[in-house]
């Protein structure tokens, strides 16, 4: 179908100022989607340059159009995982900020024909790329434990165990082929209490649009990568949407901050360690962002700045 790629960027001017863009800099948009971020770092550049990354063939689209005029901006199809190899190709040795816009899009999720969402009845995709395995594969496929393990880890879904099991049974009658046959087979696995607090398929549908992306499969060293190709000085920002995004940006940073662990008492500093990073506080959505996109209630933008190696003492 061919429909405009849209998307509501989440804490916008936060990522955006987290950068400290400089003019002459070189950044990179790790998550262009419909390149609302990416617009507002090209319009800050004059002879810097910004490289916009998706792996989504729909996104990419609707950045060659957006940026066609823009010589500052260079479009690329990949998955960010692979920055490292990604930035020598094109020409960059280390970049002064890259920002990451993790987790699923606003044109994703409201494009029915991508089966993402369980508002409306499509065929059970959920794929970012638009290649490889489907959803409705994985559920068709694969054992109930390993599916017990994917809604249980990927959806923290306390009742993975039942929903695993209907899920196994229903497809014995049946493959299960749209999104509306899952939400419905998941609506009826749960306890009736289950069903008042917001949609029950929620969960379901994280853990597996997460399973068949590979989303958390290295996503902290994906992190890592992303600030060992800063300049010094450099800022990476990323915007997590749940806890095990934010739990494997914390992983990524924590260690980065870490500086001498001589005891106290030493006169002197005989482990060599400093702290690669400074990290900034984390930054959440205001009342007015809240209540203009609902779908900004658990974003979370973490900023670590890359420092300058200090000469130190060691004895």
């Amino acid at each position: 179908m061919n429909r405009a790629f849209s998307h509501v960027p989440v804490l916008f001017e936060a990522a955006v100022e987290s950068l400290r863009i400089d003019p002459h800099g070189v950044y990179v948009d790790c998550t262009g989607g419909g390149g609302g971020h990416s617009a507002a770092i090209a319009s800050r550049l004059t002879d810097g340059r910004l490289l916009c990354i998706d792996r989504d063939p729909e996104a990419i689209a609707a950045l060659n159009a957006r940026f066609a005029n823009q010589p500052q901006v260079t479009v690329v199809q990949e998955n960010f995982f692979h920055l490292k190899s990604i930035l020598p190709a094109q020409g960059i040795d280390a970049a002064d900020g890259i920002l990451a816009d993790l987790g699923v899009s606003s044109h994703q999720l409201d494009a029915p024909e991508r089966g993402f969402s369980f508002h409306n009845d499509a065929p059970l995709d959920m794929r970012m790329s638009m290649t490889g395995r489907t959803a409705a594969e994985a559920v068709n496929s694969l054992g109930q434990a390993e599916l017990q393990r994917i809604l249980s880890e990927y959806g923290e879904e306390k009742f993975a165990p039942a929903i695993a099991r209907a899920i196994v049974r229903a497809r014995e009658e049946a493959p299960i082929e749209t999104t509306l046959a899952l939400a419905q087979i998941v609506s009826n696995a749960v306890p009736a209490y289950a069903r008042r607090d917001g949609h029950p398929a929620r969960k379901t549908f994280q853990a597996l649009r997460i399973y068949v992306n590979g989303e958390l499969d290295g996503l902290t060293e994906a992190v890592t990568d992303m600030f060992d190709c800063l300049k010094v000085g450099g800022r990476v920002s990323v915007i997590t949407f749940h806890s095990l995004e934010d739990r494997a940006v914390k992983r990524a940073f924590a260690p980065l901050a870490v500086g001498c662990t001589c005891p106290r008492n030493f006169p002197v500093c005989v482990c060599g360690k400093q702290p690669q990073a400074k990290l900034l506080k984390p930054v959440t959505p205001s009342a007015q962002e809240l209540a203009e996109n609902p779908r900004s209630r658990s974003a979370k933008l973490r900023t670590a700045q890359r420092l300058a190696p200090k000469q130190i003492t060691v004895i």
